[in-house]
Protein backbone atom coordinates (compact mmCIF):
# COMPACT_ATOMS: atom_id res chain seq x y z
CA UNK A 1 0.00 0.00 0.00
CA UNK A 2 1.35 3.46 -0.88
CA UNK A 3 2.03 6.27 1.80
CA UNK A 4 0.07 9.58 0.79
CA UNK A 5 2.75 11.90 -0.56
CA UNK A 6 3.06 14.37 2.68
CA UNK A 7 5.17 17.80 1.35
CA UNK A 8 6.55 18.82 3.94
CA UNK A 9 4.11 22.58 5.51
CA UNK A 10 5.35 25.61 3.70
CA UNK A 11 8.25 27.45 6.46
CA UNK A 12 6.32 30.22 8.22
CA UNK A 13 7.98 33.36 7.58
CA UNK A 14 8.82 35.55 10.75
CA UNK A 15 8.19 39.09 10.41
CA UNK A 16 5.77 40.97 8.74
CA UNK A 17 4.53 40.77 5.06
CA UNK A 18 6.12 42.49 2.47
CA UNK A 19 5.48 43.49 -1.19
CA UNK A 20 3.59 40.77 -3.18
CA UNK A 21 3.06 39.16 -0.27
CA UNK A 22 0.03 41.34 1.24
CA UNK A 23 -2.97 39.73 -0.31
CA UNK A 24 -5.84 42.33 0.63
CA UNK A 25 -7.13 44.31 -1.86
CA UNK A 26 -6.97 47.70 -0.51
CA UNK A 27 -4.75 48.94 2.54
CA UNK A 28 -4.09 52.02 4.25
CA UNK A 29 -0.93 53.65 2.99
CA UNK A 30 1.63 55.37 5.07
CA UNK A 31 4.70 56.69 3.32
CA UNK A 32 8.39 56.83 3.88
CA UNK A 33 8.12 60.50 5.13
CA UNK A 34 5.31 59.41 7.36
CA UNK A 35 1.93 61.27 4.99
CA UNK A 36 -0.97 59.16 5.51
CA UNK A 37 -1.94 58.43 1.92
CA UNK A 38 -6.04 57.15 3.02
CA UNK A 39 -7.16 53.61 1.56
CA UNK A 40 -5.33 52.80 -1.65
CA UNK A 41 -5.18 49.62 -3.82
CA UNK A 42 -2.19 47.39 -3.16
CA UNK A 43 -1.37 47.05 -6.30
CA UNK A 44 -0.53 51.12 -6.67
CA UNK A 45 0.87 51.10 -2.93
CA UNK A 46 3.32 48.37 -4.06
CA UNK A 47 4.13 50.12 -7.84
CA UNK A 48 5.06 53.54 -5.41
CA UNK A 49 6.98 51.36 -2.97
CA UNK A 50 9.11 50.29 -6.55
CA UNK A 51 9.36 53.75 -7.53
CA UNK A 52 11.02 54.70 -4.15
CA UNK A 53 13.52 52.10 -4.60
CA UNK A 54 11.72 50.61 -1.09
CA UNK A 55 9.23 47.97 -0.05
CA UNK A 56 5.44 48.01 1.22
CA UNK A 57 5.44 46.33 4.79
CA UNK A 58 2.22 45.12 6.15
CA UNK A 59 2.69 47.25 9.62
CA UNK A 60 -0.65 46.79 11.14
CA UNK A 61 -2.40 43.48 9.41
CA UNK A 62 -5.17 42.96 11.74
CA UNK A 63 -7.03 46.64 11.11
CA UNK A 64 -9.53 46.74 7.82
CA UNK A 65 -8.00 47.64 5.74
CA UNK A 66 -4.76 46.72 6.92
CA UNK A 67 -1.63 49.39 7.67
CA UNK A 68 1.33 49.64 5.49
CA UNK A 69 4.29 51.50 5.44
CA UNK A 70 7.06 51.96 2.63
CA UNK A 71 10.11 51.32 4.20
CA UNK A 72 13.72 49.92 3.79
CA UNK A 73 12.68 46.37 4.66
CA UNK A 74 16.23 45.27 4.81
CA UNK A 75 17.25 48.44 7.80
CA UNK A 76 13.91 47.46 9.19
CA UNK A 77 15.15 43.99 10.19
CA UNK A 78 18.45 44.78 11.07
CA UNK A 79 17.11 47.57 13.39
CA UNK A 80 14.74 44.83 15.22
CA UNK A 81 17.42 42.42 14.90
CA UNK A 82 19.94 44.95 17.11
CA UNK A 83 16.90 46.07 19.14
CA UNK A 84 16.24 42.33 20.22
CA UNK A 85 20.17 41.79 21.04
CA UNK A 86 20.11 45.03 23.48
CA UNK A 87 17.34 43.87 25.51
CA UNK A 88 18.64 40.30 25.63
CA UNK A 89 21.99 42.00 26.61
CA UNK A 90 20.39 44.25 29.28
CA UNK A 91 17.90 41.36 30.75
CA UNK A 92 19.62 39.76 33.92
CA UNK A 93 19.02 35.27 34.75
CA UNK A 94 17.99 35.35 38.42
CA UNK A 95 20.05 32.42 39.51
CA UNK A 96 19.37 30.36 43.09
CA UNK A 97 22.20 30.92 45.27
CA UNK A 98 22.70 28.09 47.95
CA UNK A 99 24.11 28.71 51.14
CA UNK A 100 24.66 25.76 53.93
CA UNK A 101 24.41 26.04 57.63
CA UNK A 102 24.30 24.08 60.55
CA UNK A 103 22.56 24.49 64.16
CA UNK A 104 25.42 25.06 66.36
CA UNK A 105 27.14 27.40 63.86
CA UNK A 106 29.71 29.93 65.46
CA UNK A 107 28.69 33.77 65.52
CA UNK A 108 31.94 34.68 63.13
CA UNK A 109 30.97 31.84 60.68
CA UNK A 110 27.11 32.90 60.50
CA UNK A 111 28.50 36.82 60.03
CA UNK A 112 30.29 35.42 57.07
CA UNK A 113 27.55 33.44 55.18
CA UNK A 114 25.22 36.65 55.86
CA UNK A 115 27.76 38.95 54.27
CA UNK A 116 27.88 36.38 51.23
CA UNK A 117 23.81 36.20 51.43
CA UNK A 118 23.98 40.15 51.30
CA UNK A 119 25.60 39.78 48.11
CA UNK A 120 24.06 37.77 46.68
CA UNK A 121 20.26 39.91 47.11
CA UNK A 122 22.83 43.01 45.74
CA UNK A 123 23.43 40.94 42.51
CA UNK A 124 19.58 39.95 42.58
CA UNK A 125 19.72 36.73 43.05
CA UNK A 126 17.69 34.28 44.90
CA UNK A 127 19.18 32.24 48.24
CA UNK A 128 18.11 28.94 49.28
CA UNK A 129 19.40 28.33 52.53
CA UNK A 130 19.86 24.61 53.73
CA UNK A 131 19.70 23.94 57.45
CA UNK A 132 21.48 20.41 57.72
CA UNK A 133 21.10 18.93 61.35
CA UNK A 134 23.37 15.68 61.79
CA UNK A 135 23.52 12.83 64.37
CA UNK A 136 22.02 13.99 67.80
CA UNK A 137 21.16 17.51 66.61
CA UNK A 138 17.94 16.37 65.61
CA UNK A 139 16.80 15.81 68.95
CA UNK A 140 16.93 19.58 69.59
CA UNK A 141 15.70 20.99 66.29
CA UNK A 142 14.48 24.37 68.16
CA UNK A 143 17.42 25.76 67.97
CA UNK A 144 17.79 25.34 64.10
CA UNK A 145 14.57 26.89 63.96
CA UNK A 146 15.69 29.98 66.01
CA UNK A 147 18.59 30.55 63.57
CA UNK A 148 15.87 29.81 61.03
CA UNK A 149 14.17 33.28 62.21
CA UNK A 150 17.10 34.77 63.18
CA UNK A 151 18.51 34.77 59.59
CA UNK A 152 14.55 35.61 58.55
CA UNK A 153 14.87 39.35 60.90
CA UNK A 154 18.97 39.45 59.31
CA UNK A 155 17.17 40.28 55.95
CA UNK A 156 14.34 41.22 56.22
CA UNK A 157 14.80 44.82 54.77
CA UNK A 158 16.52 43.17 51.98
CA UNK A 159 14.86 40.51 50.68
CA UNK A 160 11.34 38.01 51.19
CA UNK A 161 10.86 34.63 52.41
CA UNK A 162 9.37 33.02 49.08
CA UNK A 163 9.15 29.39 50.84
CA UNK A 164 9.16 29.35 54.24
CA UNK A 165 11.37 26.50 56.37
CA UNK A 166 10.20 22.82 55.33
CA UNK A 167 11.85 19.69 56.09
CA UNK A 168 13.55 17.40 53.73
CA UNK A 169 14.47 14.47 55.71
CA UNK A 170 17.51 15.25 58.07
CA UNK A 171 17.78 19.02 56.18
CA UNK A 172 15.28 22.24 56.38
CA UNK A 173 14.90 24.11 53.40
CA UNK A 174 14.17 27.83 53.10
CA UNK A 175 14.44 30.11 49.84
CA UNK A 176 14.39 34.33 50.53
Amino acid sequence: MRRPNRAPPAAAKDGPRTNDEIRNLTIQLIDQTGVNHGTVETAVAVKMAMEAGMDLVEISPNTNPPVCKIMDYGKYKYSAQKKAAEARKKQKVVEIKEIKLRPMIDDHDYDVKMRAMLRFFEEGDKVKITLRYRGREMAHQEIGTKLLDKVKAAVAEVAKVEQDARFEGRQVVMVL
